[in-house]
């Protein structure tokens, strides 16, 4: 088959969460390390989406979702927030920035195939962030549209149902071996972007042999993918 789109991982692999979520712990004047505060909530993401998935949950969005993660950090810390306060700290995920080879790279890969962002974040998560950081996309995708979280094959296969392709010829372009082994067990092509700064300075080199493509950004991705050495 030939490869007719990419999807995208959003949080970590295009935008960078951790910085901007310890950001606004710093501006909120939360006691603590910021840093330290913006990973216990982030840790917090895969447990919820698997309790969704599980039927444990209600659906929600990721506003819901990261509203009562955040619940979670303070109340283990014995911290108290008013709800505008906690509402603004919500609203940092809507507002992150863009790794700095993202939009040049998103661009560079447009122009090759059809682009879209598959992500847990809701669709209007999305728009903002999309807006704020000023991505070009041909639509926007995401688990909402599928009510299953990745890495359940339901969001991937509805992706590829939505654009009207089949799964292999679907790329998932994603820094999480996880999210990539799903993409994987729904039958789509994978990519793994290294992204050694997402968890700050400790998180060193990751790897998925798996992946049928490896690049340390979203430019090398686009190389690779024009390059006649390649073939799908």
């Amino acid at each position: 088959m030939t490869l007719r789109a990419l999807v995208f991982d959003v949080f970590g692999t295009l935008v960078d969460w951790r910085t901007g979520v310890a950001d606004a712990f710093r501006a909120a004047g939360v006691p603590g390390d910021p840093a330290e505060l913006a990973d216990a909530w982030r840790f917090r993401y895969q447990p919820i989406l698997n309790e969704v998935n599980d039927g444990v949950r209600q659906w929600g969005t990721f506003d819901a979702l990261h509203m009562a993660t955040l619940d979670d950090v303070l109340a283990e810390r014995a911290l108290t927030l008013s709800l505008e306060e906690r509402q603004r700290l919500v609203r940092a995920w809507h507002q992150l920035d863009p790794w700095p080879d993202v939009r040049g790279g998103l661009e560079a890969l447009r122009r090759m195939y059809v682009t879209a962002p598959l992500s847990n974040a809701h669709i209007a998560l999305l728009i903002d962030l999309a807006r704020h950081g000023d991505l070009r996309f041909d639509c926007v995708l995401s688990a909402e549209l599928a009510n299953a979280y990745k890495p359940a094959p339901k969001a991937y296969l509805t992706a590829a149902h939505l654009l009207d392709i089949e799964p292999d010829e679907l790329m998932l372009v994603a820094a999480h071996p996880s999210d990539l082994a799903g993409a994987r067990a729904a039958g789509l092509r994978t990519a793994f972007i290294n992204r050694p700064l997402e968890f700050g300075p400790a998180t060193g080199e990751r790897a998925d042999p798996a992946a049928d493509l490896t690049a340390g950004d979203l430019h090398e991705l686009a190389e690779l993918l024009a390059s006649r050495s390649v073939a799908f």
